[in-house]
């Protein structure tokens, strides 16, 4: 089969139509998605920012957001001061995999609201901060398999696609062909901020275990994509569920159980925001 590496550009949200094609190797034109709140809005503040408004968030489709608020708003009506933004975020993350293709899993309740860090890491960092939290090797793997769905911003990665030494234009852990597809579609990354591109080209709209299947390939999109399939400590775990996808959904399911119940804020931590898009 040729696969064209021609990517799309700020992807589209998946629609019946695109489970049908094979590939997402098309020539969309990039996206604008309408503007977030600027911190002066009212969603942030001058010394913190909430999730929306956090500068890998930028690009994200307001539309989305808004129906987490919407829901917040139905939910705050019925049952007020009850119910966090934490619990309705876990609960759309498990519907959204499911809807997907991906496997169910239980999510319990009763989470505070708070925030999480998005560090960029070295594999063997990552290890060890899952490790700290009590997750193994496996797990944080399975977990890393979230990349079969979503996008990445062009700036996350274009170190390793645009001069990347003297010989090289690219990285040589990228297929050549798929970096210069990179390149195609991040070209203005500079200008737009917002560009980006699927995680996994192969099947953006499917929760599936493409993700893994990809890397052996070339495939994976950012540096932590390569490392996973080239250290030994990761690699086993990337074979193992390259080739059984019953295996990685089970993994992730249980693992996804695991991480939604670590490190949450109950009773006097944390607050129950009247709105998702604001602090109290």
């Amino acid at each position: 089969m040729d696969v064209r590496f021609s990517l799309p550009r700020n992807p589209k949200p998946p629609t019946d139509a695109d489970d049908r094609r094979p590939t997402p190797a098309t020539d969309d034109p990039p996206r604008s998605h309408p503007p977030h709140p600027d911190p002066a809005s009212g969603s942030s503040t001058p010394f913190n920012i909430v999730e929306r408004d956090a500068d890998i968030n930028l690009s994200l489709p307001s539309d989305a957001f808004d129906v987490v608020i919407r829901a917040k708003i139905v939910v705050e009506l019925a049952c007020p001061g009850t119910v966090s933004c934490d619990d309705i975020l876990a609960f759309v993350a498990r519907d959204l995999v499911t809807m997907m293709g991906g496997p169910y899993y239980s999510v319990p309740l009763g989470r505070r609201d708070g925030t999480l860090p998005l560090p960029t890491m070295t594999i063997s960092q990552i290890i060890d901060v899952f490790g700290s939290r009590g997750f193994s090797v496996q797990e944080m793997v399975a977990l890393t398999g979230a990349h079969t769905i979503g996008f990445s911003h062009c700036k996350e990665f274009t170190s390793a696609i645009y001069n990347y030494s003297r010989a090289e234009q690219s990285d040589l852990e990228y297929n050549p062909r798929y970096a210069a597809g990179l390149r195609n579609a991040c070209a203005d990354f500079e200008k737009n901020p917002t560009l980006s591109v699927f995680n996994d080209i192969m099947t953006p709209n499917k929760f599936d275990n493409a993700y893994f299947q990809n890397l052996p390939k070339g495939l994976g999109l950012l540096k932590s994509d390569h490392a996973l399939f080239n250290d030994p400590r990761t690699r086993p775990y990337v074979d193992l569920y390259a080739n059984d996808q019953s295996k990685f959904f089970y993994a992730f399911a249980r693992a996804m159980e695991k991480l939604s119940v670590y490190g949450i804020q109950t009773g006097r931590k944390g607050e129950i925001r009247r709105r998702c898009d604001e602090f109290n």
